[in-house]
């Protein structure tokens, strides 16, 4: 089942959009959205070097060039691959969550997680204008 998270043109060109799922042991865990020049990518929200970092602290990720920041060490990920060749995180990927682009609208198509709600775990799932339909 995939379910509709955003619009691409929603998802800032220098930046994040944030979202939480649920995991299969109804843990929480933060996703970020981010563009790419062919599409998008989605990251688990943590640094590979130290996983209470979050890349997107809610006011979107820090990106250079195609890279994602983070930013307490400095790592800086290929926003494509996840991969890490820098820093204290170097020779690590971030974790990747299965996404789909169809038509302009993205849609969560990940088996291991479901959508919970827009924005970060400590935003109580607050319901936004944006429709997250299942299908």
């Amino acid at each position: 089942m995939a379910t509709l998270l955003t619009a691409v043109d929603d998802i800032p060109e220098h930046g994040s959009y944030l979202f939480t799922v649920e995991e299969a042991d109804g843990g929480l865990e933060e996703v970020i959205l981010v563009q790419l020049s062919d599409g998008v990518s989605a990251w688990k929200n943590f640094c590979q070097h130290e996983t209470d970092q979050r890349l997107d602290r809610g006011r979107g990720a820090a990106m250079r060039e195609g890279q994602i920041i983070c930013p307490k060490h400095g790592s800086m990920f290929d926003a494509e691959t996840g991969y890490c060749e820098n820093g204290k995180a170097a020779g690590s990927t971030l974790v990747e969550v299965d996404v789909s682009v169809r038509h302009g609208q993205v849609y969560l198509t990940d088996d291991e997680v479901s959508f919970s709600h827009e924005g970060g775990i400590d935003d109580g799932g607050a319901p936004s204008s944006t429709s997250h339909l299942s299908f």
